[in-house]
């Protein structure tokens, strides 16, 4: 029992203050109601034990007594005491992603039917329905790289988005992936889990920065948008200095599994307070002891004055 109360603390131990103007109320009440100290200042006190007639002890259940117990009840409650963890309702939901797409001529290649463009939207609808309900952001780049969408679960406004992208309407030509994952990183940033990150392109860069890549940087999976003849093994450079994993694109569901996989794995590490958990707060329990309480005042006779 000692052991399962060792963690006990309040969640919300601010309220607890609240207890202070209680005491303070039910002092002045107590020492303006005693008759006695009246008559004490003027009259010894060994004589007027003697003049005293009824009860010389003062009542138990008073209204002040009463009002006192339940405003400290209250205080209490809504300090919010815990000592046990339970699941959080939250912990089932999906980490959201930020979806960066290559826009640029290259990605208009048939070896994948019909072009790697369209393959890569075939590929985001499966992932998206694999995923469903989970905060997706869309971000296109070429040249330069923009914000096409914040994370939002409604995947056919992501999707209607993704197929509206072409190389014609992007500002420039070019490879600005450190662009987009900083935009990337900013559109997760909000978000308690952290995310990960979905790259989808035929290829990266050379010049990638290892700096874009540190310990709070959401995790990356790059999904190769080469022909079978081409492979993944491109990608190797890139893949180390983002420290990201590489799924190559199969005519099958297998890459999809895979990255789908990769991203609702973002947020297993393990946080400070558990992850997945939090503090079951046992307040609520003192509230049928409070409308017990609060029933007297519905007593005949019963008055706080």
């Amino acid at each position: 029992m000692i052991a399962q109360l060792a963690p006990f603390h309040f969640e919300r131990p601010l309220w607890l203050l609240a207890l202070l103007p209680a005491a303070a109320l039910w002092l002045l009440d107590r020492h303006g109601s005693d008759a006695l100290l009246k008559w004490q200042r003027v009259i010894d006190p060994a004589l007027l034990a003697h003049l005293v007639v009824g009860e010389s002890r003062r009542p138990v259940a008073t209204p002040a007594n009463a009002l006192l117990v339940v405003w400290m009840l209250a205080g209490i409650a809504v300090a919010g005491p815990a000592w046990q963890r339970e699941p959080s309702p939250f912990a089932d939901a999906k980490p959201a992603v930020a979806v960066v797409l290559k826009v640029t001529q290259s990605m208009l290649t048939e070896d994948l039917a019909p072009t790697r463009l369209d393959r890569a939207r075939q590929k985001l609808a499966d992932i998206l329905a694999a995923r469903e309900g989970a905060a997706t952001s869309l971000i296109a780049y070429a040249g330069s790289a923009h914000l096409v969408l914040p994370p939002t679960p409604d995947s056919i406004v992501v999707l209607d988005l993704a197929k509206s992208l072409s190389p014609e309407i992007m500002p420039r030509e070019g490879d600005d992936l450190a662009g987009a994952l900083a935009l990337a990183k900013r559109a997760l940033a909000s978000h308690a889990d952290g995310g990960s990150i979905l790259i989808m392109a035929d290829e990266l860069g050379p010049d990638i920065d290892g700096r874009l890549a540190d310990s709070r940087s959401p995790s990356v999976t790059i999904l190769s948008l080469l022909g079978p003849e081409s492979g993944a093994e491109r990608f190797g450079e890139a893949a180390r200095a983002l420290n990201a994993s590489v799924v190559a694109t199969t005519a099958d569901q297998s890459d999809v599994t895979a990255v789908v996989y990769r991203l609702d794995r973002a947020d297993q590490a393990p946080g400070i307070d558990g992850e997945g958990q939090h503090w079951r707060e046992a307040g609520y329990w003192l509230t049928p002891l409070i409308a017990l309480l609060a029933l007297l005042w519905f007593r005949r006779g019963w008055v706080l004055a």
